[in-house]
């Protein structure tokens, strides 16, 4: 298999897992945004905004299903899946760091992983954001020149 098809079969799949990922969570956080909320309120760092967290993270979540299931917007869906799943890693690195009773807020079955195997977790999934983001090919504008006038066509 060439390499250009097996960076585009990682592209996929990596869209898929994240799809799969954000689709779960954020659905788990909804079914059972109560609890959501109070283990958002447990964390020392975020629990003024709380109330709007527990909302904004898993519409955030969906919204980028949404933009990654549609090519057009796969880019953005891309970028904004890193920047939240860097926002992710940096709060569980501080929290790792500096608190000592740890209330876990992640969403369904990614809730039974530790706080370290979820860092773990989450920067394996930046990584292959990155190789997707570099990946993916940009698209030029081609602008047709007539010779004769040297204006574009």
């Amino acid at each position: 298999m060439k390499t250009i098809e097996k960076i585009n079969h990682l592209n996929i799949a990596t869209r898929y897992l994240l799809i799969f990922l954000f689709t779960y969570t954020g659905m788990s956080k909804l079914m059972d945004h109560d609890t959501f909320e109070v283990t958002i309120l447990l964390s020392p760092i975020i629990k003024q905004q709380g109330a709007i967290i527990s909302w904004l993270i898993p519409v955030s979540e969906l919204l980028i299903v949404v933009l990654l299931l549609v090519s057009k917007y796969m880019r953005t869906g891309l970028l904004l899946s890193l920047l939240l799943m860097t926002m992710f890693t940096v709060y569980i690195a501080y929290m790792l760091l500096f608190v000592p009773n740890l209330p876990c807020s992640c969403g369904g079955i990614l809730k039974e992983l530790s706080w370290s195997n979820h860092l773990l977790f989450n920067s394996f999934i930046i990584v292959l954001i990155l190789i997707s983001l570099f990946s993916i090919p940009k698209h030029k504008v081609f602008i047709a020149i007539n010779r004769a006038s040297r204006k574009p066509v």
